[in-house]
């Protein structure tokens, strides 16, 4: 029997869970089945996971998922996917929705790199949302970013005629490469103006994280980008 090849692909993001607290794993082990979504199971038919939605968004890394339980709370008719490697934060979403009761909101614990390329199909997002990813400050970890030429291709790829990526971050070095990149990627148009960020939509919740940057000084650039084509 061959070996098994590692897998050398560089990733974006070290898994850490932290403090998993009783109620977040509670949440995590009594909701999955219900709200959660396997990475093995392939392709997803969005509107049987979501009947009655006609709109689908996408949420990489979405934290604690306040913001996403929010998001998911004003617009029924549109079906969320969040993706979040973290197990506190994936118990935490779970409980929201569930206090909530939010039918229009599912949930990978995965890769979002994996979760894209073998779950999501091509072209059928209206939105997708990154939102203070893992900025990766040391010049020699910038290779660890996940919004690179390649992620992006294959985004857009997910994506409708006509959908929006919406990025956000506090970081001033990464805003500048994520508008480099995109703005040099085909097939993306800046809603903001070629080469200019875009001023806050006031559709983007403001998260706990991005309240306490914005006590320290930072300043929170949001990059808006429109699939063409």
């Amino acid at each position: 029997m061959d070996a098994e090849v590692p897998d050398r692909r560089i990733r974006s993001f070290v898994r850490r869970d932290g403090r998993f607290t009783t109620a977040q794993r509670l949440a995590f082990e009594t909701l999955w089945e219900q709200r959660g979504l396997d990475l093995d199971a392939g392709l997803l038919d969005l509107p049987a996971v979501f009947p009655g939605c006609s709109r689908f968004a996408l949420e990489i890394g979405f934290g604690m998922g306040q913001s996403l339980a929010e998001l998911a709370g004003r617009e029924p008719e549109t079906g969320f996917v969040g993706i979040e490697v973290h197990r506190p934060g994936v118990g935490k979403l779970l409980a929201l929705a569930e206090e909530t009761e939010l039918r229009n909101l599912k949930v990978y614990c995965d890769d979002a790199v994996e979760v894209l390329r073998r779950c999501i199909p091509d072209g059928s997002l209206d939105l997708a949302m990154l939102f203070f990813p893992d900025p990766w400050p040391k010049t020699r970890h910038h290779k660890r970013r996940l919004v690179q030429p390649a992620f992006v291709a294959e985004l857009r790829s997910k994506l409708k005629s006509g959908g929006v990526f919406h990025l956000a971050t506090d970081w001033e070095n990464y805003a500048e490469q994520m508008l480099e990149v995109l703005s040099a990627a085909p097939g993306w148009r800046n809603l903001a103006g070629e080469g200019c960020f875009a001023p806050r939509p006031a559709s983007r919740p403001v998260t706990r994280f991005e309240a306490r940057g914005e006590r320290l000084g930072h300043l929170v650039r949001d990059l808006l980008f429109c699939r063409e084509g």
